[in-house]
């Protein structure tokens, strides 16, 4: 008989334990999430425009000359100074245009000094009445003659030398220089029209361009004509960020405005101090036009985003979260983010744990700076 009630004491505990614990687990847990208010304080306002860098310093490398390429006397993203030889053409009939070239400039000198020895004896023989005035003036046209078939010949020397300069090829400029575009063993006819054989940048310092709508042009900038830059220390940013940060100072607005986008270019220079920038960077001008007094800022991390926009989790006074749209502007300090509407001062924001809070959800909010 004792047996028995044993097993059914066990079981009835075992019931009671089960029941226990399943009303822990429907026990409601209120999580607490860390919230912060937005801070309130005076910000400068930017507005961003694209734009792009371009070396102030660049020339094409070109062959001048017809011929086969025969060396190329670099290597690609080198280094090189104006003057130095890139490039070597073979045509050996630049060096027999230059030999005949001195050969009729060696002739022409000979018959002007026969054209002058015989003006002499003419005159000689005219001062002894054995020859009329006349022979002297036809030996005189004779000299003349000769002295402009001697600079003829010089011409063509000159010429014919500087086409055979052509076959070395240097570089314009100063800079870096690009890959080649043509390799050894390849014929070039640069004599009818250069051909372009690589392109030298000088990226020590750069333009910043980028360009504005002629009305927001006036309100930021105004219609001054001020001697000095029209903005300095002007923030470039690039698509990826570099170890050193960059301003320029903006001295160049187009005369006109482009009938074709109807905005205005602008332009200013920066120098290339550690080398990081190149020709062709793609980047963003962060252009100041005002001053918000009472600017609305949270934690840029604390803001997701949907198919909707941008959106904060925010904490309302019964402690329930709120799905709560935004419009934001600009980052201010780095990681605050400047929010235009949707958020009001004092209004407690969700900082952290954004994966595991919904909306509606009952929260235990902790204040945090």
């Amino acid at each position: 008989m004792k047996t028995r009630i044993i097993p059914a004491l066990l079981l009835a505990l075992l019931f009671a334990a089960s029941c226990s614990h399943k009303e822990e687990k429907k026990a409601p847990q209120t999580p607490t999430v860390a919230v912060a208010e937005p801070l309130i304080d005076s910000v400068t306002l930017h507005k961003t425009f694209p734009g792009y860098l371009t070396a102030s310093t660049s020339a094409d490398v070109v062959a001048r000359a017809n011929g086969v390429i025969a060396s190329i006397n670099y290597t690609s993203g080198q280094k090189v100074a104006k003057g130095q030889v890139l490039f070597t053409l073979s045509n050996p009939k630049y060096q027999d245009d230059v030999r005949q070239a001195e050969a009729q400039l060696a002739n022409a000198k000979a018959q002007r000094d026969y054209a002058a020895k015989h003006l002499e004896a003419l005159n000689k023989a005219m001062a002894a009445e054995a020859v009329s005035r006349m022979d002297v003036i036809s030996g005189q046209n004779d000299l003349r003659q000769a002295e402009a078939a001697v600079m003829t010949a010089q011409a063509a020397l000159s010429t014919a030398r500087t086409n055979m300069s052509y076959l070395t090829v240097r570089a314009p400029v100063s800079g870096t220089v690009s890959d080649n575009l043509l390799s050894v063993g390849n014929y070039v006819a640069g004599e009818e029209s250069p051909v372009k054989l690589a392109t030298v940048y000088d990226n020590s310092r750069l333009t910043a361009t980028f360009s504005i709508e002629d009305s927001q042009f006036t309100d930021m900038i105004g219609t001054g004509t001020a001697s000095g830059p029209l903005y300095t220390s002007v923030p470039i940013n690039f698509s990826t960020p570099l170890p050193h940060s960059y301003t320029t100072d903006l001295f160049y607005t187009a005369p006109s405005v482009s009938r074709t986008t109807g905005t205005l270019e602008i332009k200013g220079h920066l120098d290339n101090t550690y080398g990081e920038l190149r020709d062709g960077m793609y980047v963003t001008f962060d252009m100041p036009y005002g001053t918000e007094p009472r600017a609305i800022l949270v934690k840029d991390a604390s803001i997701s985003t949907d198919q909707l926009g941008k959106y904060l989790y925010v904490v309302n006074d019964s402690n329930k979260v709120v799905y709560t749209p935004i419009k934001v502007g600009e980052i201010y300090r780095d990681s605050l983010r400047l929010v235009t509407s949707g958020l009001k001062p004092g209004d407690r924001y969700v900082t952290s744990a954004l994966l595991t809070v919904r909306p509606g959800m009952k929260v235990n909010p902790k204040l945090v700076k």
